[in-house]
Parts: C-alpha cells; structure tokens; sequence
C-alpha cells in the first residue's frame, strides 16, 4: 500500500467548476500513478453559504468525470471538536493567544498604519497581555479571536514547493494571524492543517493562491509538532483579461456542469483540463486514462498560469477552441458502441429516441452514428446538425437554402422526378441511386452537383456532411421519397430557414 495520500476538498457553496475540477484531477491522477488514496473532504465550515444542492452537484461532477474518490466524502464540520481541541492545545502551549481588540480599533489603527506608510498587519497589542489582564477581560465578558503567536525572531519559513522550487517567507512579514472567530469557531487555516493531520495527507497540490496560507499553516503543524505534507502550487486558471477563472466572475460558463450539458464527453473534458498548465515534456495532447496515470508527474507542471480561452456569448460553441477541438476527436473516434450510450440520453432528452434503436435497428442506429459523427464537435450535435437522422422535423439552415435551393428554381420539378425514380427501383443503394441520380442529370444537361447539393439541402438541412449516397442508403428509400417530393413550400420561405413539413 503507497504512502501517499492526497486530498479534494471543495467548498458547498456552489458548483464544481473546472478550477475546482482541474485540482481534483491532478489529485486523481498523482494519487494513481503512486498506487495512492484520494480523499474527498467537503469543507462546509461556511454555514451560511454552504448547502445540499452544491453537495450534491460536486459529487454527481465528479462522478461524471470519473474521477472517484477512495475515502469520503467527510464532512469538516463533523470534526468541529477536534479543532477546538487543537485551538485550546496551542493556547496551553502559548503558541497562540486570545486577542481582545474590537473591529473598531483594528480598522483604526490599519488607516493609521496606511497613512504612516508603515506596517497594515496587526501591531501585536494583545501579544504581551498577563494572565491577570487576560482574566480581568474574560470577566467582562469581552468578545475575542484566538491568534497564533508568530516567532519573532531572525529567519523565514522555508519549504521545497514540487513545482515552484524553494520558497520561503520572512517571519517579519506575517502577521498574527486568526485561528478562531469571536463565535468560537475554528477558521479554515486550522481547520485545514488538523484535517490533514488526521486523514494523514501526505501531498497537498493546490493552486498557487493558497500559497500565502501555506507558510503560516507550517507554522500550525510546527506549532501542533505534526510533520506537514510535500505542497505543490499549481498555476492558476486565468480568462483573456488576466483574471482568475471564478464561480462570482464568471458564472455557469466555468461549471463542470455547462460543459456536460452542451455536449462534451467528460474525458475529453478531463484532457483538456489537465493541460490547463502541465503538459508531458512532448507534443502529445490526447491522452487515454492510462496513458495520462503514466506521464503525469508533478514536476511537467507549469510555474505560470494559464488561460482558459472561453468565448461568453459565442453562440456556435462558447468555449475555448481547444476544448472543443478534443472532444470532437474523441466524439469522431472512440468505438462507436461506447458512443452510443451519450447520444442515446441526449437524444431521449430531444424527444427523438426510439426505442428501437436498442432493438430491431439497432445496426442502423450505430451505422448512423459512425456515418455522421466526423464534423460533430459535442454529444448534442446529433440532435442539432444530425436532426435529420432521427425526426422529419428539422431545421433547413438559411445559407444551404440559399445556395443550393433557391438559385436553382427547376430544382422544384427535378426533385420530385428524381424522388420517383428512387420509388421504381428494385434496390435502393449507394450504387443504384448514384446511377440513377447521375441518368436523369445527363437527361436535363446539367452537373450532376446541382441535383447533388439539392438532395444534401432537402434531405439534410446541411450545407456539408457525409457522402450524398451513403446519406441516402442511411436514410431509406421511403424517406428519401417523401421529402424530395415536397420542396415546392421551399420556394416560399423569408430564405432564413424552413422546418419541412
């Protein structure tokens, strides 16, 4: 059994965004490639922001992803006690004290400071305070934080960060800071260090924002006289102004659960994400699994941040081009049995699952998919630019109209001759609707593309897509019929688009 033990620990206070997703990920994948445990821990220490539904969202997030957990989830508020007893340790120890100073007086002396120029942080006033004077305020039943006491001495926190190198901070320049609220409640920097103690976390890979509580929590598991874990910064996830990719900022666009919605294949989500700041050392960019379990190593990730390239309002896809452009190559070229089963909740969603694609047609229903899928970029193309496949109800888009349809005005005769044909013929199939197809072109003296694109436009709605004969082999003779005999309407339209009827 390896020794490392890593940890998520998501705060409920909404979804599981890709920040928060990426972080689980690169825990997932160090703690499998060491044969390692991954712990899931949601830290709902926010009562008031925190709730069941963002619960509930972060495991079905992570469920989806694939990235399982090996321990948890826990709760951190069910080890309220044990972080009360830690706080009353280190104030036994002296490594803390209670600080009495209101809100008032620290807002006061901070203007002071800033005007001074000098030092914000707080002045230490209740550092030197005696047992009596402590006492004597207890009995007045004056409200108080718990601080740890910071050594003052020469010297710095120092520790080897995995991915930034050596990293130290001066003593000089933190400040006491709050380990427990006026309420009595432990805050987040010692709640943190006492889950870690317990759940015996080896490695800690977290973003490089929380590098500021890294030094003062060293502190604490000095203080505690615990051996802290190995820490890895990660970069952070920027968007295209500089700033950090955020659930406040940026609203649903960064959820895990937009990107399920609009169609993407939850590993291709993951390879994208990982690349968000680490990479192989090569220029591989796809990655199975066990491919990324193998080449993941803490130290191919980058020092700098990177930018999540996402289009907000881009009505065609939203997102960065990079997502976009993996999951389409693994929507074009998983096995299409493994594709099946997305596009089947995606389309009993739309109305057009047929039951039948699991039973009598279910060939069909996988040859459809393989036929069409090669310029699908999400899940919810097929029910989008593949309609056609599943529904006689489908959109006819405004510039195929234009182009193939109502340039060509004969085009409303030579369809529906040319559907006629394709009911007298003894088979129907690639071969004998190209010949015939290419017969009745060569009797009207006309390119043969003219009744091609007609055929695509009609049958379709597309202006490209699968070879026209496979299309028409796809979609059965009867069908084919039907809707080349009723393009006359086609002619009447505003040339935005039409739904045949």
């Amino acid at each position: 059994m390896s020794d490392v033990r890593v940890r998520f620990p998501p705060s409920p206070t909404g979804y599981l965004h890709i920040g928060g997703a990426r972080t689980a990920l690169l825990n997932w994948l160090y703690a499998r490639k060491h044969g390692g445990s991954l712990i899931l821990r949601i830290e709902d220490t926010d009562a008031k922001r925190s709730t069941r539904e963002s619960i509930e969202g972060i495991l079905d997030g992570l469920s989806w992803l694939g990235l399982d957990w090996d321990e948890g989830p826990y709760f951190q508020t069910e080890f309220e006690q044990e972080h009360r007893r830690a706080a009353e340790q280190l104030l036994a120890d002296g490594h803390a004290y209670r600080c009495f100073c209101s809100r008032d007086e620290l807002d006061a002396r901070r203007e002071a400071a800033m005007a001074a120029r000098g030092n914000v942080g707080y002045d230490g006033t209740c550092r030197g305070l005696s047992p009596e004077e402590i006492d004597e305020k207890m009995k007045q039943g004056l409200p108080f934080v718990v601080r740890f006491k910071v050594p003052r001495r020469e010297g710095a926190v120092v520790y080897e960060d995995r991915v930034l190198g050596p990293i130290e901070r001066r003593y000089d320049d933190i400040e006491d800071f709050v380990i427990v609220r006026s309420n009595a409640k432990p805050l987040y920097l010692l709640c943190n260090v006492v889950d870690d103690i317990r759940d015996r976390i080896s490695h800690v890979i977290r973003g490089q924002d929380h590098m500021t509580n890294t030094t003062r929590q060293l502190l604490l598991y000095d203080a505690l006289g615990a051996k802290p874990p190995v820490f890895a910064h990660m970069p952070l996830t920027l968007d295209l102004q500089k700033r950090k990719i955020s659930k406040r900022s940026h609203g649903e666009i960064v959820s895990v659960q937009f990107y399920r919605e609009r169609g993407f294949l939850p590993w291709a989500l993951c390879n994208f994400l990982v690349l968000l700041g680490w990479n192989p050392g090569t220029d591989q960019e796809i990655f199975s699994r066990d491919e990324l379990i193998e080449a993941f190593t803490l130290e191919r990730i980058s020092k700098v941040n990177s930018v999540f390239n996402y289009r907000k309002g881009d009505p065609k896809f939203f997102t960065d081009p990079k997502a976009i452009s993996i999951n389409a190559h693994y929507l074009r070229t998983m096995p299409v049995e493994e594709l099946a089963g997305p596009v089947k909740a995606h389309l009993a969603k739309e109305n057009l699952w047929d039951d039948a694609y699991d039973g009598a047609r279910r060939d069909w229903f996988l040859h459809t998919l393989d036929l069409i899928r090669d310029r699908f970029h999400t899940i919810n193309d097929f029910a989008g630019a593949g309609r056609a496949y599943f529904s006689d109800e489908y959109t006819i888009e405004a510039r195929p109209l234009k182009k193939n349809i109502l340039k060509h005005p004969d085009l409303k005769t030579w369809l529906p001759k040319l559907a006629d044909r394709f009911a007298g013929l003894a088979v129907f199939d690639r071969q004998t609707t190209e010949e015939t197809t290419r017969g009745l072109a060569a009797e009207l003296d006309i390119k043969p593309g003219i009744l091609i694109n007609g055929m695509r436009t009609v049958l379709t709605g597309q202006l490209a897509g699968p070879g026209m004969f496979d299309i028409l082999e796809t979609l059965g003779r009867e069908r084919v019929v039907r809707r080349l005999q009723n393009v006359e309407h086609l002619y009447h339209t505003d040339n935005t688009g039409t739904e045949p009827r």
